[in-house]
């Protein structure tokens, strides 16, 4: 691994100088200063975590990064307290090392073989680089040319208001108003009112004139949230609007023309609602001059680690803390999930983690604990057994996975037992009886 390691960073232009063991290691941290150190955790006679204390001492500049296959929240904790930048398990990937190489050193003012980014990383509000998003950017971009209405659609939480800003603001009309109504956010009984305004004596309570949010976007653009909860009624009302370009105040016998931009946007399926009978079809159709599609965000799960990182600066300057990362471990789990909140979703979940955590890198344990387990879930569910037509004898399936795993275990450690069970989390003496079990112990003792 040591001279993986030096081969893979030489070639990437660091300059790397090798240590076999921690006593080693201690010897050249005497002698000269590094930039970045990359330690194991398990070694005699000196761990990493010695090394790591010897490191900061010495030189508390320098960025270390701790690398071990015994994971273990503890050791992580630990090597965060003494300062520690990462914690990477292994086996780790290439490119993952890669960028907590890159980060580490730029955490510190260091310059490090610069990778550019391919196509925008933000959009206006929005951020991704991913596919998908790049596609969406592209399309923001030529609607925003053109005065015709948008219907934005997409799951809950993906951001589809973000959108509609993005196309106002890249429009001729972005020196307009933008005015938001979510439409399942109004009770129904008051939603006419904030749409189209009200004259003085119209009803109960309307002491005087008061203009609609319809009226309100002059000139701009009026963004419709989740257009598929307004009423039958509602909807001829809007289609007028749509089609004649004016309003009627409520308690007024004269229409007022307006000139906006309709963006409407929704996470049910209008095209069905139509089919049911429950949205109106010229309606539906006047809105959907041009649909854009905003995809959830397990389908672009690359922006994930972009948009954590976004939250991450937001709530630490809100809440006034130092966090300077989010944990590989704790990456893993978020880039692993579906996110049925999407966008949403991660926002608060790194909020939480935020106001959580006490170090300065965020773990796993400060996460949302839901989120961590239907990951797991969804792992098991996705890459688990599947039950053949005929049945299976269960016993016996478990009893030769629980061999095979012993044997993968023995074979990693290079036969040390205790090792082995270590990477089981079993005991010594539970890890032997298991040997016994399956006949492998005589086996193992022979070679």
């Amino acid at each position: 691994m040591r001279e993986f390691l030096e081969i893979m960073l030489q070639k990437d232009g660091y300059e790397v100088h090798c240590a076999a063991d921690g006593l080693e290691a201690m010897e050249c941290l005497k002698e000269r200063k590094f930039d970045l150190v990359i330690t194991d955790i398990r070694m005699k006679p000196v761990d990493g975590l010695e090394v790591l204390k010897q490191t900061k001492s010495l030189s508390p500049s320098t960025v270390v990064i701790i690398i071990s296959a015994y994971a273990s929240t503890e050791t992580a904790v630990a090597a965060m307290k003494e300062g520690a930048y990462d914690y990477l398990p292994k086996p780790f990937k290439i490119d993952e090392m890669r960028n907590v190489i890159r980060s580490a050193l730029l955490s510190r003012g260091q310059d490090a073989p610069a990778r550019p980014r391919e196509g925008p990383l933000y959009f206006g509000c929005l951020i991704g680089e991913s596919s998908p998003m790049k596609k969406v950017y592209e399309l923001i971009e030529k609607v925003s040319a053109t005065s015709s209405n948008v219907l934005i659609t997409g799951e809950s939480g993906t951001g589809k208001e973000l959108v509609a800003k993005a196309i106002h603001g890249q429009s001729a009309r972005a020196k307009k108003p933008f005015v938001a109504v979510n439409c399942a956010g109004v009770p129904e009984s008051l939603i006419e009112s904030e749409l189209f305004g009200y004259r003085r004596g119209a009803f109960t309570g309307a002491g005087a004139d008061r203009k609609g949010l319809v009226e309100a976007a002059e000139g701009g653009t009026l963004f419709l949230d989740e257009i598929g909860e307004l009423s039958p009624a509602l909807q001829v009302k809007l289609l007028r609007v749509v089609q004649e370009k004016t309003i009627r105040m409520i308690g007024d016998t004269t229409d007022i023309p307006v000139d906006v931009r309709i963006i409407s946007a929704t996470n049910r399926d209008l095209e069905q609602m139509v089919i049911d009978g429950r949205f109106r079809e010229d309606l539906y159709y006047r809105l959907n001059v041009i649909q854009l599609r905003l995809p959830p965000l397990r389908e672009r799960r690359e922006d994930i680690p972009l948009l954590a990182d976004h939250f991450l600066a937001k709530f630490c300057r809100e809440f006034g803390k130092d966090i300077r990362k989010i944990s590989s471990y704790a990456m893993d789990i978020l880039k692993s999930y579906d996110f049925p909140g999407n966008v949403r979703e991660l926002e608060n979940i790194i909020e939480r983690g935020v106001a959580l955590e006490s170090s300065s890198i965020i773990l796993p344990e400060s996460l949302t604990l839901a989120a961590h387990k239907r990951a797991q879930r969804g792992r098991v569910e996705s890459d688990g057994p599947v039950l053949p037509p005929d049945g299976m004898d269960l016993d016996h399936y478990l009893a030769d996975m629980e061999k095979s795993l012993l044997v993968q275990a023995l074979d990693r450690s290079g036969g040390v037992k205790q090792k082995a069970a270590e990477l089981l989390g079993l005991s010594f003496r539970s890890f032997r009886y298991r040997l016994v079990k399956y006949g492998l112990s005589a086996a193992e003792d022979s070679e």
